[in-house]
């Protein structure tokens, strides 16, 4: 119940404000509005100073330049093997005979490292 009582109260408050500003519009029209541009004004002002200090960084960091290279770079690379579906599409469409070229793999930067597996180890102890 107390839900609906304040609902009530928020409603009414809302329907007061629309008749104060109705009315105001009708008796003050030029006090009215520029009363809202003053109040539009002191707004942007707030928001300006809030947004110049706070917001907006003065330069990008060292890491985020060194991060947008990386992704130019990744986007040049895959961009350049592969190739749009649609062309793939029509190449496959118009020459569904054509040999398949083997692509050279890089050799892997990872190595295996055997380790003692002779040794296995009861879990059931640990």
């Amino acid at each position: 119940m107390s839900s609906n009582k304040i609902a009530t109260l928020v409603y009414v408050i809302i329907g007061l404000a629309a008749i104060g500003l109705v009315s105001q519009l009708f008796t003050n029209t030029i006090g009215f509005l520029t009363n809202i541009l003053v109040m539009l004004a002191f707004g942007l002002a707030i928001f300006g100073v809030i947004y110049f200090v706070f917001i907006r960084k003065k330069s990008p960091s060292n890491d985020a330049k060194k991060y947008k290279q990386a992704v130019k770079q990744s986007k040049a690379k895959y961009k350049s093997q592969n190739p749009s579906r649609s062309v793939m599409a029509k190449n496959k469409k118009t020459q569904p005979l054509q040999s398949k070229k083997k692509l050279h793999k890089r050799a892997s930067h990872l190595r295996v490292i055997d380790g003692n597996k002779s040794n296995p180890k009861d879990r059931a102890s640990l």
